[in-house]
């Protein structure tokens, strides 16, 4: 609720939230496990769906590797606090590792398979990782031959004899799915290290660890820089696996979640993770995303969840297999999604768009759940997650600003990260302990949030503030177009104009005239765009994660309209 006339929201306080459990992330898993017994947990078709082998653990056999991974790693002397490094794609061996390493008393620092070579580098570096567990080849990507490359003595030094200038803090390296050669261990022999290790010692590690230690090291997806490290407690994580399947709605048991997207992001890893597991359901895995074998996997395991992206809908439709598959099984699949257009899906279930987080506060701050009405919704982002502390602010100086007016979100609570590593807490967050997100919102009379993009990306239009998530949501109602991100360009006398960046869908006859007639009849004249620049989907730079990255199309379109511009002189 809203506190007196600033713009002020608190959740209730933590110690009143249901349905929580260990905040470790060794007591979460513990508890997962117990819960789910027997049962499936995950399933993954190594080498594809109908060519490859059905990989299958019950939540007995997830509690049996991880522990086994754990042992392995106190033999390559990981201590509490260590950093492991995990360099994989949705495959089981990804779940062993992360919560092995969190048995083990570690701290895991997960690596995005979409890295190139120098950013690799970076993640190493900046990490301090002591081991490195990765996925020797993803799709054309030889992680091993580039780790060689970048470090050489991996391909003349033996396992468990690294010294490297480079990475002074690295000793251990073990890949999964190939790459074994040099100082890169095979998997198998890296998890027998700990055939000599008992037990009970992991049981004591992780009975050491607290809710308040370090618990993963996620990396900010690089939209606007190179990537941040992201330093959790178990305490935040957990928090939220315990809340996803609330947030969902689901039954226990009856959630089997399909997901490519990587759990190397803190979003996938929360969504995923805390739908399917924390309420003994199964996590359905395809390593690298694939539009029909998706869908076949959907139907061959009966997914009743997907987690996918805006822009994998679309090529979930396009797949020639799209009018075939059978996904009679899927339940909680947003009714307004393309998905749900399937002949064979029937559901009113509506996921919890109403939300907005960050992983400096390991995914959401604030939330709608599940099937919350849209007029109680009210284009707002949500109600902020209990223990959390929502407040808009001058961003000049940081004073609370009134009920209605726009500021920058700042954030404190349970969830919050314990800082962005090589960087001072202190330089971090505000003099009251706030974490500024850089994000521009407000609040209205009822307590809710309402998000208007990044405070960088606000577009300064002849004295006005323009939101292009404003435009964007409404440009995206066009079926024409496929994506959209709206743009400031530099202006000699308005400071900026808008512009639409487009790409259309294969096929689509829609010009810019008919884009900003639609617009016209829902934004005002100085948010509708002076232009719209189509683009082809390969023209736009992409972070792992989709996003598009704001700084290369702002340039893209600005080089594009002062070519034209030239082009019409001559």
């Amino acid at each position: 609720m809203a506190e007196s006339a600033l713009s002020i929201l608190k959740g209730i306080p933590l110690d009143e939230e249901e349905g929580l459990g260990e905040l470790t992330l060794s007591g979460w898993l513990r508890a997962a496990c117990e819960n789910g017994g027997d049962a499936e947990a995950l399933v993954y078709h190594e080498g594809g769906l109908g060519v490859g082998t059905r990989i299958s653990w019950t939540y007995a056999e997830l509690w049996a590797r991880a522990n086994a991974v754990a042992r392995a790693l106190i033999a390559c002397g990981v201590g509490k606090g260590t950093r492991v490094g995990v360099l994989m794609t949705n495959r089981p061996e990804f779940l062993s590792a992360t919560f092995g390493i969190a048995l083990a008393g570690g701290v895991a620092a997960t690596f995005s398979t979409f890295s190139t070579p120098a950013e690799l580098d970076h993640l190493i570096e900046a990490s301090a990782i002591s081991v490195l567990l990765l996925e020797g080849q993803v799709l054309k990507k030889d992680f091993a031959a580039i780790l060689q490359d970048l470090a050489p003595a991996l391909g003349t030094s033996a396992p468990g004899e690294l010294a490297l200038e480079r990475y002074p803090y690295l000793t251990h390296v073990a890949a999964v799915g190939g790459g074994a050669g040099g100082a890169i261990e095979g998997w198998d022999a890296f998890v027998a290290r700990g055939d000599s290790v008992a037990q009970v010692l992991v049981d004591a590690r992780a009975a050491g660890v607290t809710p308040a230690d370090p618990g993963v090291l996620f990396f900010s997806s690089g939209s606007t820089a190179r990537p941040k490290g992201i330093l959790s407690a178990h305490r935040g994580v957990t928090l939220q696996l315990w809340r996803w399947p609330k947030w969902y709605e689901t039954g226990k048991g009856d959630v089997r979640v399909w997901s490519a997207n990587g759990f190397f992001w803190s979003g996938n890893f929360s969504m995923a993770f805390g739908a399917a597991l924390t309420s003994g359901g199964c996590l359905v895995l395809q390593s690298t995303f694939n539009a029909g074998e998706a869908l076949a996997l959907v139907e061959a395991e009966k997914a009743t969840m997907v987690l996918a992206w805006p822009h994998q809908w679309e090529q979930l439709v396009a797949a020639p297999n799209w009018a075939s598959a059978d996904l009679s099984s899927l339940v909680y699949i947003d009714c307004k999604s393309p998905i749900a257009q399937h002949p064979t899906v029937s559901t009113t279930w509506r996921e919890p768009y109403a939300a907005f987080g960050n992983t400096e506060t390991f995914t959401l701050m604030a939330v709608y759940p599940a099937n919350t009405p849209d007029e109680e919704v009210a284009g707002s982002h949500g109600l902020p997650c209990p223990g959390n502390t929502i407040r808009i602010v001058d961003p000049m100086t940081g004073a609370a600003v009134p009920v209605g007016e726009r500021g920058e979100i700042a954030i404190k609570g349970p969830t919050l990260m314990l800082g962005y590593i090589g960087v001072p807490l202190a330089d971090t967050l505000d003099e009251d302990g706030f974490f500024r997100t850089g994000d521009s919102g407000h609040t209205d009379g009822q307590g809710r949030l309402f998000w208007h993009g990044r405070m960088n990306d606000i577009i300064k239009t002849g004295g006005a503030n323009v939101s292009p998530v404003e435009i964007d949501a409404v440009l995206k109602t066009i079926s024409e177009i496929k994506a959209v991100q709206t743009v400031g360009v530099p202006h000699e006398t308005l400071g900026e104009v808008v512009v639409a960046c487009v790409v259309p869908h294969d096929g689509a006859s829609i010009d810019e005239a008919a884009i900003q007639k639609i617009a016209r009849e829902t934004l005002a004249s100085f948010k509708v765009p002076r232009r719209v620049l189509f683009f082809a989907e390969d023209d736009l730079a992409l972070t792992g994660s989709a996003k598009i990255k704001t700084a290369d199309l702002r340039k893209l379109a600005t080089e594009r309209l002062a070519r034209e511009k030239q082009e019409s002189r001559q």
